[in-house]
């Protein structure tokens, strides 16, 4: 895109969104095409891993019927497991409604696995710390603090972040702080790893650090190191869901572009399912 396309109504309405330019150029920038390596999944087991829903409760709704259909023609007579790849929340209007359904989620045809994002571990800095909330207001936490009643300028100063930290954790349902306190890092299956947002390439899975793993962007994305295994990640805003020799990216800007989507995996198989 040309520099000044930048200075767009669209592109100022995204700056406050909390978007990066970087991310906009992943979902429109020139497509990229690699040959990708065989993993399997463990035997008998059909696993959808569903990217960054950030509020659109609607959109969860959407695929999660999708997902079902999937289950009822091709995997009744194998596992099923269902991944969440973090960032439930920010960004769109329903973070609240989002993390209800997961916790209802009435799904017996499948384990369910959650796991956090980096945007769940803003919620709970907030909440431990509101006087560095700053960035976490400027990247969607507004939206999350609406959904649940509370309201705050987006240049508020310490002085109103702590007093809208007090309000939200009163409002905060304890089942739904119980829910982002217990999200898990990373879940393993056969030769994939699945997590938000990638590992440092050359360090052991011991020694991977929750920032990276909830936070990691190029260094990740553009190692073309052989891991052992095959990560699926969010995270990193994608047009379209990719394929790579490491890696599977399943972040399809959901809030900005109507799609959610989840990787479905099956032996030496690797589909997707979209909104």
């Amino acid at each position: 895109m040309r520099g000044e396309e930048y200075s767009s109504p669209f592109f100022v309405l995204i700056r406050v969104l909390g978007f990066g330019m970087g991310f906009w150029q992943k979902l429109f920038g020139p497509k990229k095409t690699e040959v990708a390596s065989v993993y399997y999944t463990p035997a008998n087991e059909r696993i959808y891993a569903v990217g960054d829903i950030h509020g659109r409760a609607d959109l969860l709704i959407k695929l999660l019927d999708k997902i079902r259909a999937d289950i009822a023609v091709h995997g009744a007579a194998s596992k099923n497991t269902l991944i969440f790849l973090g960032d439930y929340v920010d960004r769109g209007f329903h973070s609240r409604e989002v993390i209800a359904q997961l916790l209802t989620l009435d799904m017996p045809e499948a384990e369910l696995v959650f796991l956090a994002g980096n945007h769940e571990d803003m919620v709970l800095q907030f909440l431990d710390d509101p006087a560095n909330g700053e960035l976490w207001l400027k990247v969607g936490g507004l939206a999350t603090l609406a959904s649940y009643g509370v309201y705050i300028g987006d240049e508020s100063d310490v002085e109103g972040m702590m007093e809208a930290s007090e309000e939200f954790a009163k409002k905060l349902p304890p089942e739904h702080l119980a829910f982002i306190q217990g999200l898990k890092e990373t879940h393993a299956a056969g030769d994939y790893l699945f997590v938000h947002a990638g590992i440092r390439p050359a360090v052991p899975m011991d020694s991977q650090i929750r920032e990276d793993l909830l936070g990691i962007r190029r260094e990740f994305t553009g190692s073309g190191m052989d891991f052992g295994f095959c990560v699926v990640h969010g995270h990193t805003g994608v047009r379209e869901p990719q394929i790579r020799k490491n890696r599977i990216a399943v972040d399809t800007g959901a809030f900005a572009t109507g799609v959610l989507t989840a990787a479905v995996l099956h032996e030496n198989e690797v589909n997707f399912i979209s909104t």
